[in-house]
Order: C-alpha cells, then structure tokens, then sequence
C-alpha cells in the first residue's frame, strides 16, 4: 500500500462535551482507497410540517462565532441496536432529532440518516442533506468519483434529498465500498424551499455539521491489549492516565519508516476513565500496530510504542540510516494461534518432590557440539530435542531464565515486553514460531513428567522499554532515584498489578507453566514512594488469585540491577516458597572452613528459622551456584579479593593448575557441594553446566557465561559428575521418607553427633565435624514401596584432617551399607546399593574435605557376594 505524503488532521465529532480537541489520520494512499457508491430510494416527497421555531438573530451572533472555530464535536448517545448496529442520536439546532445508523452489509457500508418525526415548519417541507468525507480536516473533504448531478467539484460535497416512506420516516441512505474505510461523513441539512441561506441549514444543537465514523467505532475498554470482536472488527485497548493524547499507528508494511495510518484517538470519544479504545474492521490491510502517547511531562510524543497486552509481537529490524523515533517491536493484528493441547498433563508435583534445573534456553543448545540443527538451536525446539538429558540427571522440573524480549546489551533481566516470548527462541526467529515451538517444549516435557518453570522480572523494565512512555507516572515509582533506577515498576498500584496478575494467567492458560520464581522479589514490596508495604497487594493477590493457585510461587530476592540478594521478611500467605541465599552462604561457608556448625545444621533440616511460620522445609529452594556470580567449578577455584563476596574457596591455589593435590581437593569440594544440596531438606536447584565443570574464567558478570559444552559431559569429569547427581536425585526419591519431607524432621527423628563421640560444637568457631542420624519413622516406612526403610548416618568434615567417625548402632536385624564417600576415587565414591560394614567394626576413617553417608540396610540383603566386599574399617582413633 503506497504511502501518502500529506499528513492530514482529523475533527472527531461523535461525543466531545465541550471539546475542540482534533484528531489525526495519516492515509496510507493519496486519495479514496475504494469507489464511492451513493444510493438514494427514489420515494415519493411528501410535504413535511415543521414546528415553527425560528432563529433569533440576537441568538446567531454567538452560533456565527461559534461556527468560526474548527468544528467542534457534538453531543449524541448511543442508541442500543438488537444487531449491535452503531446507532448515533443527535439533537438539533432547532430542536429536532437526527438519528444515524452505520452498518456492514455485503463489502460495503451503509449509512442510513434519518430524521425523527417532528412538528416541523412548513418553511422546510423539502430537506437536502449535504456531505462529505474525510481523513483529514473537517473543512478539506475527499475528493469523490460521483458522476451524478449534484457534486460540487470544488467542496467535494453531495447533496442528497430526503425522502419520506410509507412508514413516514425521512430517510438518506448512503452505501461506501468497505476498502475506503476508516473515515468520516460530515453532513447537515438544508431547506431547498427557504431562500435565507442561515434560515435554511440545520446543524448540530451546537452549531456544527454532524459527523460520523465509518468503519471506526469508539470500541470498549476491555479487555486490555487487542481483541478480535464477533461483528468483524478489532478492539484496542490501553491504559495511560497522564497521555493528554493518543495516537494509534497502522502499518501495512513493517519495512516503511513511517505508520500507514494514524488515528488520534478523540478523549471523549475513545477514553473511559484511563484508558483509550477504538475499534476497527479486521478486515483493514493493516499487519501491525503500536501507540504515540503524548504526555505533559513526556519529550518522547513521537515514538511509537509496542502495546504493553500485545500477545504476538514483531521485531522491526532497524534501517541503516532510519528515524531515531522508529520503534523496535511491533503488535500484530492477529490472533494468538491456537494450540492442541489435547493429551496434555501437567505433572502437578508435590513442592517437596521437586529436582530443578535451572537453564538459559539459547546458552543450553546453541554450542555446536548439541548437534543440532542451525535453525533449531538455542531454541526452544533445542530444549525439546534435549530433554533426556533432564531425565538422564533426574531432575523434574526445568527453570528457564527470562524469556521475555530484552534489552540485549543487559541480558535478559531487563524485560521490553511480559506477555510474549522472544522471537530469538523460535526455530525461524518468528514470533508464531517462537510461541509454537514453546509450547511444543512444555507439551513434550510434561509429557516426560517434567514441570516447566519460568523466571520472571516484573520490578523493573529496560531503561527504554515502552512501558515507561506509556504512562511514566502511573508505572514507574517515584522513589526509584532511591532505589538507583529509574525504570521501577510501581508493583502495588492497581494498574500495574492488574497487568501482571493478567501476565502470569496468560502464561498459565496459554503455555502450561507449572510455576514462577520472581527475581528482585523483595522490591515487589513496595509502595508508590519506595516504602517497604508490611501487606503488598499484589503478593497477596496472587497467592489468593484462582487461576495462580495452582501452581507454584517462588520468591527470588537476587537483585540484578546489584547483582546481589538481601534478606527480608518476605509475606507468604503460606502459598510462596523462597530461595534460600541462606542455604547457599552457609555451605560455602561451612565447606571453606569459616562456617559454624548450628548454621549447617539449619541449613540440613530445612531451615527451620526461614520456614517454620505455617510453610515448611519443601518452602526451601536450595541452590549452590547460580547464574550470576561463580559457577560450581569457579567456587572452588578463585577466591581472590575480587570475588570475596561470593565465599568462596580455591583449594590451595587460584585458578588453572595442574597441581594433583589441588586438583583432588577441588573435585572432593565439588562432590561435597552437590552431596550437601541433594541431602539436605528443600528442594535442590542445579545450575546449568553444574554438571560438566562449566568455568566462566572467574569473574561473576552474567556476560561471562558460556553456552553449555555438551562434549564436555563425556569427560572424566563430566561423567563422574553426571552420574553422581543421578544417583542423588534417585536416592532423594527412594529415601523421600527422609530426605523429601512437607514437614520438618520431629526431634525423635534426628539425633546429632560431634567429635570423638561428643555432642556437637554448635558455636565453636574451630569445630569443622558434625554427624546425624535420621531414623526412619516406623509408620512411614511401612507405607513405602520400597524395602530399604533402615536409618540413614550421614557426616560432615571441613577441616583439613581425618576424622575417625564413631557409627552408632545399627536398628535390630540390619546393617550399616556406604553408601557415599567423597574422598573415594571415580566410580566407588557413591554405590547404589552400597558397600555393607563389618558387624564387630564401628569406626570409620574419614579423610579431609569429605562426606559420608551410610544407610542401614536388613542382613537379608547382604548376598556372598557383597560379603566378600565389606569395608575394613580401623578401630584406632587419631
């Protein structure tokens, strides 16, 4: 569609109260986009009586001046129509009544006007009525291609008698073809049979031609976004309390500059409360869309911005050269494609059984050695074709990182948009095909029994992201210079909540997603000024919200704007879940030598001091690396000052050695690290690349990660790493009497154990071995399928030397299995069915760094050929 050069500007007249306000529509062709038909019921005229009201001249005086402004916009309501015929009522200027009606019939638009039966004077028997369209300037109609008596050449205006029915209705009817639409009819009435000039024209009770639109309509205000109407049309929607205009932008073409049409939306037409609306034909040959919001306040009128509900989203590619206001993203004008979900279960895991893995979906395939497919990695489609690497682990549940569309030279924790994926993570750069592909992933590993997970960023926007223009004021909080940033999303007031309680649904109902972890969680608690709120709507809102509460809420307090977490008392309403920085400092802590032992033994029983008030241990999402900050292998390979924060430990020596010794203390940290996460209470989280020894060098920028080496899991290292964390989430599964509780442990349970058969050190500074016993519950054990239902011993050492490990007595009739030693050698540190112990042997000798596991298992179990392997052990102590 070519683009017309002339910008016009457009008088709306259809509801104004008063207002002079104009508004805008750039043509996308010069000239009407269709031809014109005009059609008029060839009817006899009967003699109409009018009721006698005459014009005072003392009162045309103030209607002349009146006249002299641009055409301002005239009362009328909207006459409710069984058809949801658009039906406009006017009053006159000599108070009669014009009613019109516009309708879609057959590819075209009729217009039927008619006058309402009325005393009239007889002075105006014969009524003319004279019209025109336009896009533009209500005083410029368009020219029209009428080859009938009666067209002006020069006004472009049609007069077109009235005719009177049998019915009595005195009627025009026009017809327009429907590819002229959207415009406007501007029309009044005049007398045929009155020489006066002024005596003879009728106009609006405001002194104005009466105008109306034709194939735009004042639309609704919900829901948010665009909406595909019954009638054929499209509905848009958006908030914006400070816009003291809005303009909404058409492109036929993405690859042009400018819109193809703009329509300057009329505030008393298309504004309810705060938000704008208007409606359109879809059968317009519009692809795309986006806003102007031109605010008091505001310096950026002229971009256009994405509609913060749009649900299928453009990338436009920027022109060498091109306008600096030219948008980035685009809303289509289509539908959210549908989906068959059909066969589709989510798996609905209980919290406490949950095996997470946390992953960026480009970084987890895009390396070459995926052997994927050029157009499939990186992708969503990627992650599908890899899903036996999650069942291979044993975990079952996926998080991803922020998939929202994102300020690329930030990452992907500073959102543009909420209610889309990247078009990056689809398998053309498409967006239907990013949508497809994603819903093929969940679909695929629901199906696989693995929950899917999404991060998301809802405290902050990237520092141009058009949700800031939109409306600055009513988005945006005002002590965010406080918070050192100037893109902070007002969480708590009510419009932001509502779109994000409208976002999380959407990702709900329309993509399957099991869950939600909320980075920066703890500034989802504040207020309009940046108070810390002690009941925050919106926390609150989704806990109770019908929809959301079927699946689960993880609060994140890891803060990338800092790249660090802070404490609070988040509220949970007994439905959030956190993940604990508190598990994570106190192992690094504990394993580097620095930590107490009361914190261990928190952290162990699922953190009694963060979780007790009505949630419980399964409330705990443990995680020892993360995304930012050290990887796993990091942590035990750099601790230089410019890492202290991170608390960690090089083992001897920073960085890259081929020293043995170190080497051997780092992979023994390593096992400890993993060893701790899977058997402590909680749900363990695993990061990408945990499992293969992925480095990024040392320093804790997100930019420094790599994508995941997938050769690199065919490694010694990879291997043994690999298989361990398999073995672990098996074992959390078949010992989940213990080890995946809802609940915390009773004191029964647990019994604790220290050096040289002591009692525990809790605060001693120096002490670095800690021992417990989790006892199995006799009723609990019965109930599971299993038939290992013995004791578990499990052992700690920190410190820099052995430690003689004193077993407790095993229950009646079993014996103790090893289960785990991470100071073994690759593959008998860990056994699955385990290496049974001498009966007359108690002690054990524990090497440096290490941990133990032992689990009581019956004598029945032990075959010839276990007995031959049974551990010596040393009754000397050191």
């Amino acid at each position: 569609m070519a683009t017309s050069p002339i910008q016009l500007a457009v008088h709306s007249r259809l509801l104004s109260y008063g207002s002079t306000e104009s508004t805008k529509l750039v043509p996308s062709s010069s000239g009407n986009r269709g031809k014109i038909v005009c059609s008029l019921r060839k009817l006899e005229l009967e003699d109409m009586n009018f009721s006698g009201i005459g014009r005072n001249n003392d009162q045309e005086a103030p209607r002349r001046a009146h006249r002299r402004k641009a055409l301002s916009a005239s009362r009328i309501s909207l006459v409710p129509s069984a058809k949801r015929v658009p039906t406009y009522l006017f009053r006159t200027d000599i108070g009669g009544q014009v009613k019109v009606l516009v309708e879609r019939t057959n590819g075209k638009y009729k217009v039927l006007v008619e006058v309402l039966p009325l005393e009239l004077s007889y002075a105006h028997s014969e009524l003319v009525m004279v019209w025109g369209l336009f896009r533009s300037d209500a005083s410029c109609f368009m020219p029209l291609d009428l080859n009938r008596r009666g067209a002006d050449g020069k006004s472009s205006t049609v007069e077109t008698p009235f005719v009177q029915g049998p019915s009595g209705k005195v009627t025009v009817e026009l017809d327009f073809e429907a590819s002229l639409a959207p415009f406007y009819i501007s029309f009044y009435m005049k007398s045929q049979l009155v020489s006066d000039m002024e005596n003879s024209e009728i106009r609006s009770h405001r002194n104005t031609n009466f105008v109306v639109p034709v194939g735009l309509s004042s639309g609704h205000p919900a829901p948010l976004g665009i909406s595909f109407q019954p009638d054929g049309s499209v509905n848009f929607a958006l908030f914006s309390r400070s816009a003291r205009s809005v303009v909404l932008c058409l492109y036929d073409d993405i690859s042009v500059e400018k819109p193809s049409l703009e329509i300057d939306l009329d505030p008393y037409i298309n504004r309810s409360g705060d938000i704008w609306h208007a409606a359109l034909d879809c059968s317009l040959p519009f692809k795309t869309y986006g806003y102007r919001c031109k605010a008091t306040t505001s310096g950026k009128g002229e971009l256009v911005l994405l509609d913060p509900y749009a649900k299928v989203i453009r990338r436009v590619i920027p022109r060498q050269g091109g306008s600096e206001i030219r948008p980035k993203y685009l809303g289509e004008l289509c539908l959210e494609p549908g989906y068959d979900w059909s066969g589709d279960v989510p798996p609905s895991l209980p919290m406490e059984k949950l095996i997470i893995y946390r992953l960026n979906v480009t970084q987890f395939t895009k390396d070459k050695s995926s052997k994927l497919p050029d157009d499939l990695a990186g992708t969503f489609s990627g992650i599908s074709e890899k899903w036996h690497h999650f069942k291979d682990l044993g975990v079952n549940a996926m998080l991803l990182e922020p998939i929202f569309p994102f300020d690329e030279q930030k990452g992907p924790y500073f959102p543009w948009h909420f209610f889309s994926p990247g078009n990056m993570y689809g398998p053309s750069g498409d967006p239907l095909s990013a949508i497809k592909s994603m819903k093929d992933m969940v679909k695929k590993l629901h199906a696989n029994g693995i929950e899917v997970f999404l991060e998301v960023v809802f405290t902050h926007t990237a520092e141009d992201a058009p949700l800031m223009n939109v409306d600055n004021f009513s988005y945006c909080i005002k002590g965010g210079q406080y918070l050192n940033i100037q893109n902070a999303l007002n969480c708590n007031y009510p419009i932001v909540q509502q779109m994000i309680l409208d976002c999380l649904r959407h990702w709900v109902i329309e993509f399957h997603i099991d869950g939600f972890v909320f980075v920066n969680a703890s500034s989802l608690l504040r207020g309009f000024n940046g108070e810390i709120l002690s009941r925050p709507p919106l926390v609150e809102a989704i806990a109770f919200d019908p929809i959301l509460s079927k699946v689960k809420m993880i609060a994140d307090n890891w803060n990338p704007l800092t790249n660090d977490s802070k404490e609070n008392l988040f509220p949970h309403w007994r439905r959030w879940a956190e993940i604990n920085m508190r598990f994570c400092d106190d192992i690094r802590d504990f394993l580097r030598g620095e930590g107490l032992l009361s914190n261990l033994a928190t952290r162990l029983c699922g953190s009694g001091d963060i979780f007790a008030g009505g949630r419980g241990p399964a409330f705990s999402f443990n995680y020892i690396a993360r995304n930012s900050g050290l990887t796993l292998v990091d942590l035990v390979s750099f601790s230089s000052n410019e890492v202290a924060s991170e608390l960690s430990w090089n083992c001897g020596q920073e960085g890259a050695t081929t020293n043995n010794i170190v080497l051997e203390r780092r992979l023994k940290q390593v096992r400890n690290f993993l060893f701790i996460l899977f058997i402590s209470l909680g749900v363990p989280v695993l990061n990408m690349g945990d499992e293969c020894g992925q480095s990024s060098g040392g320093p804790p920028a997100y930019d420094a990660r790599k994508s995941l080496g997938w050769n690199t899991l065919k490694t010694g290292f990879g291997t043994q790493i690999a298989q361990f964390i398999s073995f672990l989430s098996n074992l959390r599964m078949r010992r989940s009497d213990l080890l995946q509780k809802r609940t915390f442990l009773k004191e029964e349970n647990i019994q604790w154990h220290g050096s040289d058969q002591s009692p525990p050190k809790w605060d001693g500074p120096s002490s670095k071995f800690l021992a417990m016993t989790l006892k199995a519950d006799a009723e609990v054990s019965q109930t599971l399928v299993s038939d290992i239902v013995g004791d578990l011993f499990v052992a700690f050492n920190g410190a820099g030397d052995s430690e003689i490990v004193i077993l407790p007595p095993p229950p009646t009739d079993m014996v103790w299995h090893r289960l785990v030693d991470t100071a073994l050698p690759f593959p008998g540190f860990f056994d699955e069915k385990g290496t049974p112990v001498e009966d007359e042997l108690v002690a054990y000798e524990m090497k440096s760094h290490s941990c133990l596991l032992f689990e009581a298992q019956r004598l029945a179990e032990i075959d010839s050929s276990k007995r031959k392997k049974q551990i010596r052990l040393s009754s000397k102590r050191q």
